[in-house]
């Protein structure tokens, strides 16, 4: 008998707000420009924590310092190339540094985006997954978690399955 497992597909995600304004991405995908915080795939052997400052570096320039840890989020929507599928977010908020200038972004990022709460409210259409806007909402509303609420045991450096 043949069962597949499903197993949704982790991500990560930068919440950073400075002066009202949330930092975003403008990015191709699949079905054109899209809007997203600084997010992407968790890579074998690097905690979420991790993996959020990696994205935030390369989507953006800019280091990410994670304060909390802002939710665990489970949505669907399609992946890059277009098959629909299940996000299990790893959202963490926290501060960013200047970008470097003499750093490209990741391929497919247009450009970064400094937007208020009411422009991402009337920007839905335009977001890459119902993610985006929650997890801003989300901090908000105020929901911080400890960094250390997840944890990555030493078996899981150097996996890769």
């Amino acid at each position: 008998m043949n069962m597949s497992r499903w197993k949704p597909s982790v991500t990560v995600a930068a919440v950073i707000e400075q002066d009202g304004r949330y930092l975003v991405v403008e990015e191709h995908t699949a079905d054109g420009l899209r809007l997203n915080t600084p997010a992407g795939h968790l890579e074998a052997g690097e905690s979420p924590e991790q993996g959020a400052v990696r994205e935030a570096l390369e989507e953006t320039g800019r280091v990410f310092i994670p304060t909390a840890l802002l939710g665990v989020y489970l949505a669907a929507s399609n992946d890059a190339e277009g098959q629909p599928t299940t996000w299990l977010r790893f959202a963490y908020s926290g501060s960013a540094a200047e970008p470097d200038p003499a750093r490209a972004l990741d391929t497919g990022i247009v450009r970064t985006l400094w937007l208020t709460p009411d422009e991402l409210r009337a920007s839905q259409a335009r977001h890459r997954s119902p993610l985006v806007l929650r997890c801003v909402e989300d901090h908000l509303l105020g929901h911080r978690f400890d960094l250390g609420l997840v944890r990555m045991d030493a078996s899981a450096l150097g996996r890769f399955h």
